[in-house]
């Protein structure tokens, strides 16, 4: 069954939503990103996706203070990224109490770097974040279009030890409009051992469904929680 991950991303320590991956349209939900964290775990949430949004913009991981704080007062399994470049922010990111660091512009600019980061660390622990803007990889807080196709950017990553990703349409992002069901089709089809994890656009039970019959391993959540488009209690019930 696919796994529930909800998202918190932060800007300045605020949980936040971008639509479409634009800055300019930030909206703001809660000023307690620890409170939001235990009331997911409340609901029957085990994992926590947490973006530092800041982090990714100006290439400097700048949340550490938040991902600390909902480590220590949750036992969610925690994968944090954003603004992740060196092997040093992965220590730091690792020791502020994520299990798991995603990282995303750092396997586009520096990929040597990043593959060498799965050797040290196992494919277990490392997550790739891709972002998609029609059809090619967007970089820097999404900000930076790049020529690099998904599907062959995902395996090479692959080929060198890649295990797990997640997938988001910007296009989708933030939107409430769907999943993009197409494009993770195509990356199962191309990709069947990958542990596919969807982003984006999902507004309802049905959208988890038609993610969970296509493969993914699991479904990042955010704007559709936030906004009560879904009940996390009552997902989190079903998938006991």
């Amino acid at each position: 069954m696919i796994e529930i991950i909800p998202a918190i991303d932060l800007i300045n320590g605020k949980c936040v939503r971008l639509s479409q991956g634009d800055f300019s349209r930030v909206t703001i939900y809660d000023d307690d990103p620890l409170e939001t964290a235990r009331n997911f775990e409340a609901a029957g949430v085990k994992r926590l996706h947490m973006v530092d949004l800041d982090g990714a913009k100006t290439g400097r991981v700048t949340n550490l203070s938040t991902l600390k704080q909902i480590a220590e007062h949750t036992d969610l399994v925690i994968d944090f990224g954003g603004g992740v470049k060196t092997g040093e922010d992965i220590e730091m990111v690792f020791d502020a109490g994520a299990r798991i660091v995603n990282i995303g512009s750092a396997a586009v600019k520096t990929p040597d770097r990043f593959f060498s980061w799965l050797e040290r660390y196992g494919s277990e622990k490392i997550l790739l974040g891709a972002d998609v803007k029609g059809g090619n990889i967007a970089i820097s807080g999404w900000q930076t279009e790049t020529e690099l196709e998904i599907i062959p950017f995902l395996t090479e990553h692959f080929a060198k030890g890649l295990r797990q990703a997640f997938v988001t349409d910007i296009a989708k992002d933030g939107l409430l409009l769907g999943p993009a069901t197409e494009l993770y089709t195509q990356i199962r089809d191309a990709l069947p051992e990958l542990e596919l994890i969807a982003s984006g656009g999902v507004n309802g039970t049905d959208d988890i469904k038609k993610l969970d019959d296509i493969g993914c391993k699991g479904v990042i959540i955010g704007k559709a929680i936030y906004e009560s488009k879904l009940d996390l209690a009552e997902l989190m019930s079903k998938q006991c």
